[in-house]
């Protein structure tokens, strides 16, 4: 299959599969500068499936580079209110966001992680609405990934620029299924999948999931009447789409305060153009109370401090070991892949839909159901092939969820 047929294929998923565009919808795309011709092919078969506009908002990382370079401080500490409010607008006007990550990791590596601390607390705060919007599904999104040069390079370095390139293309391709025949087709059947063991787990209602892995022993409480997702999400208008393309995983969220242990990373963590490698947490009543960290320590602290609901998890997810992007044996250093390759926790914000009626409550509701709320919510890789996972029901029985990284039922 060439390479250009692969792309068709891949912007035809990003449309039926992963915003899933309706006739009379809008879509708004957030597009690296260097991938005009990918960005052509979607924007021709959103038009196909009857979209009434699309706009793109290019994106360019040598500028963003360049900004936390030269730009003075105070340029780090607010966020453009127009660019707010035209994203809130889209988002009630039925819009959809197709997100394309392809940022290098370490694009800011060496910038003073108060600048970075500055813009994603200044982010944070003006795009809260908007980021409720997504977490709550009132609005369709999706995030999906094409190769730069610099991120090419970190994940094949032995390899020259133009070949890595090539490389991470098809580690892409293969992670989200385009090497096949009819991948439309393919990701229904794999959601189908996703759908069936969410379903299982919704039933067991598991009151705490007990995690064991060398470095990592770690309860997680889960809320009453939690709800698992995965693959497939509904948005406000019932129309299906999947926020993220690849995606391996079922995912709830924990009770603020119900995690207790210690949990060691098993994947780098790309965080605000930084890597964070070899980092473990431990946690009392849901808190981090202590953190370390071989590279990155100053970035994690950052992340953690950022406002006071950031040391709490808003997300447990689980993702078999034996998946595509996991047996690629590839370290991709982009959360969108290396999570779907590995069980994962994040910090920060948790979802409405993750407890029953979550979509309806208050924000003092949701907060009573155990929920976390922050402006962050940043996904940590924790599996491997050595992970164990129980369930632990209301009455204290002990049933295995996962063996050696993977499903036990």
């Amino acid at each position: 299959m060439s390479f250009m047929t692969r792309l068709e294929k891949y912007a035809e998923l990003a449309v039926k599969v992963a915003v899933n565009i309706q006739p009379g919808q809008s879509l708004w795309i957030n597009a690296p500068i260097h991938t005009p011709e990918f960005i052509r092919l979607i924007t021709a078969q959103a038009y196909k499936a009857g979209a009434k506009l699309v706009h793109i908002e290019w994106q360019d990382e040598i500028s963003i580079q360049l900004k936390y370079r030269l730009a003075p401080d105070e340029a780090f500490e607010e966020y453009p209110l127009w660019r707010a409010q035209a994203v809130q607008q889209f988002a009630e006007n039925g819009g959809a966001f197709l997100f394309i990550e392809s940022t290098d990791p370490e694009l800011l590596k060496g910038v003073d992680p108060k600048r970075i601390a500055a813009n994603s607390k200044a982010a944070g705060t003006a795009l809260a609405k908007w980021r409720e919007y997504m977490s709550s599904y009132k609005m369709t999104w999706s995030i999906i990934g094409v190769p730069s040069e610099g991120w090419a390079k970190l994940v094949f370095p032995d390899l020259e620029a133009k070949a890595a390139v090539e490389a991470l293309w098809d580690a892409i391709f293969k992670a989200v299924r385009v090497d096949q025949d009819n991948p439309v087709q393919v990701w229904q059947e794999h959601n189908a999948t996703l759908h069936d063991k969410r379903a299982y787990l919704n039933r067991k209602q598991y009151k705490k999931l007990h995690y064991r892995a060398p470095g990592t022993d770690l309860t997680i409480e889960l809320p009453e009447n939690h709800i698992w997702n995965g693959g497939i999400a509904v948005n406000e208008a019932k129309n299906p789409f999947n926020p993220n393309v690849p995606t391996e995983e079922v995912f709830t969220s924990p009770r603020r305060e119900g995690t207790q242990g210690v949990v060691h990373s098993t994947k780098p963590l790309s965080y605000q153009g930084n890597l964070i490698e070899n980092f473990s947490l431990t946690f009392e009543n849901g808190k981090v109370v202590d953190f370390a960290a071989e590279t990155g320590y100053e970035s994690l602290k950052s992340m953690l401090n950022m406002d006071e609901s950031a040391r709490y998890l808003g997300e447990a997810a689980l993702v078999p070991h034996h998946s595509p992007i996991s047996e690629s044996d590839l370290i991709f250093f982009n959360t969108l892949y290396d999570e779907n390759a590995s069980n994962h926790l994040a910090l920060g914000d948790a979802f409405p839909t993750c407890v029953e009626g979550g979509l309806t409550m208050s924000r003092g509701e949701l907060d009573q159901a155990g929920l976390n709320h922050s402006i962050i919510h940043v996904d940590f890789m924790i599996g491997s092939a050595e992970m164990d996972i129980d369930g632990i029901t209301a009455d204290g029985q002990i049933e295995p969820v996962f063996r050696n990284g993977n499903w036990a039922f």
